[in-house]
């Protein structure tokens, strides 16, 4: 029937849906969770009383019409869910501008302290195609004199000038020379590398100061925020803001001796020095790569360094994004057999099957590469933040949770809290997750209204006059 009247079978889904008895309310359900891409499906009730006992509302799923209430998935990854993600770039964004100008309950003079916006890099593992450019204008990938070849038999340069969209930047030049094992086990502890890094950098004020770590500890305190970000050659790396702050914390500046220069010197002899032994023969050890960048943060953009609201939009955009932007897939791979029919890169399959050998043997097989085999090794969070840096995500949600409250309260015509103390209980269960037949296409609709509203909301107040 679909095709004779040339519709397809999603659209035909998603008319039949719309003609349900329950759709309007349905619809509703899904805006109040921002066009989720995976609602979660709950059935139960919920019950609002006094402190004297009196029952002032009750909601129960069994009297919607469709049977159970909508909430959010929640996942960050925009991948997965572009709604929920968007949620959770926006916390991202503001927490780490708020380590950067204040508010949040951050003050407003941390925005004076020294701080910087560092990237570490993973080393090399074997040449791959990237895309070089100079003043706008694309260069070749690897050229080489009298076309050179590996010993494999195969070109070691290439003359190509890559676009940015090529899928062929980040593949290896010659996949035999391709150090895949240690690619994998480099992601693995790139984590634990960055733990010893933070440990690494009071040391060396620390040291330069002759004095102890904890007599440092009542003059300065270090301060980041971090993401992880996937570079296309399938190693991540991290990207940083570090603050020097006073012993208590933003709310307290740094001496006078710290600064800007120093904070950087500081990082970069850091970095050199902090190592993670990967094998007892000590044959591969991790470190970071050679390419640092560790740029000034400023507030205004006139400045040398890079601005604060930049920082932040750069840091929020990666905490929602994951290994598949480098050519793999965003959920865990169950068995071996199942690598070949991925729709990944040749060279992510190479390194997801590398991530299943690798855990097969004696030395490796406490290391959970197979359960990570998909984030290609990498097992660590994507962003994390330093205690003293800023607000928390859960304060930021739970000041969203407590508007969201608000606002049903009003609705329901519940008394103000202050006047009379309420008691709110409820019972769920789990009835399901995702869309049904037909409902993907509205979601995801309600999902784009939505985030065009949003858009004209920040539009208009970047254009809003100052005071």
């Amino acid at each position: 029937m679909t095709e004779a009247h040339g519709f397809s079978p999603d659209i035909y889904a998603a008319a039949q849906r719309a003609s349900m008895p329950d759709f309007a309310r349905w619809q509703q359900m899904v805006r109040a969770t921002g066009g989720c891409a995976e609602p979660i499906r709950l059935q139960g009730h919920r019950i609002t009383f006094d402190s004297a006992l009196e029952i002032l509302d009750v909601y129960r799923t069994a009297d919607e019409p469709t049977g159970y209430l909508l909430t959010a998935c929640g996942n960050r990854r925009a991948s997965r869910c572009p709604a929920c993600a968007e949620v959770y770039r926006d916390d991202t964004y503001h927490l780490v501008l708020s380590g950067l100008r204040g508010g949040k309950g951050v003050p407003e003079d941390v925005s004076a302290h020294p701080r910087v916006f560092a990237t570490f890099t993973a080393p090399s593992f074997g040449a791959v195609h990237a895309r070089r450019e100079k003043d706008g204008k694309a260069l070749p990938c690897r050229p080489r004199r009298d076309n050179p070849v590996c010993e494999h038999g195969r070109p070691q340069g290439c003359g190509t000038r890559h676009e940015e969209a090529d899928p062929q930047v980040g593949q290896p030049v010659c996949v035999d020379c391709y150090d895949y094992p240690g690619a994998v086990l480099w992601n693995a502890h790139a984590g634990e590398l960055w733990r010893r890094f933070t440990q690494a950098l009071p040391a060396v004020f620390a040291r330069r100061l002759g004095i102890s770590r904890a007599q440092l500890r009542q003059r300065l305190r270090l301060s980041y925020a971090k993401v992880a970000e996937y570079q296309a050659r399938g190693l991540v790396h991290f990207h940083a803001v570090i603050r020097l702050d006073g012993p208590d914390g933003p709310g307290v500046a740094p001496p006078g001796w710290a600064s800007v220069p120093v904070l950087q010197d500081a990082i970069r002899e850091a970095a050199a020095v902090v190592s993670v032994p990967v094998r007892d023969d000590g044959s591969f050890v991790a470190r970071w790569g050679t390419q640092l960048d560790v740029d000034p943060i400023y507030v205004s953009t006139s400045l040398e360094g890079v601005a604060d609201q930049r920082v932040a939009s750069y840091i929020a955009k990666y905490a929602t994004k994951g290994a598949e932007a480098s050519g793999t897939v965003d959920r865990p791979i169950r068995q071996m057999r199942d690598v070949a029919f991925l729709d990944v890169t040749e060279h992510a399959r190479r390194m997801i099957y590398t991530c299943f050998v690798l855990n097969d043997l004696p030395e490796y097989r406490l290391m959970p590469l197979r359960r990570w085999a998909h984030m290609l090794g990498y097992r660590g969070h994507f962003s994390t933040k330093s205690r003293h840096y800023s607000t928390t995500l859960g304060t930021l949600r739970q000041a969203r949770a407590d508007h969201q409250a608000e606002e049903a309260r009003k609705r329901r015509g519940l008394p103000d809290p202050a006047e009379r103390q309420t008691v709110t209980v409820g019972e769920w269960r789990f009835a399901g997750s995702g869309h049904r037949d037909g409902e993907r296409f509205w979601a995801e609709l309600a999902r784009q209204r939505i985030a065009t509203a949003r858009q004209i909301v920040r539009q208009q107040a970047r254009e809003q006059p100052p005071g």
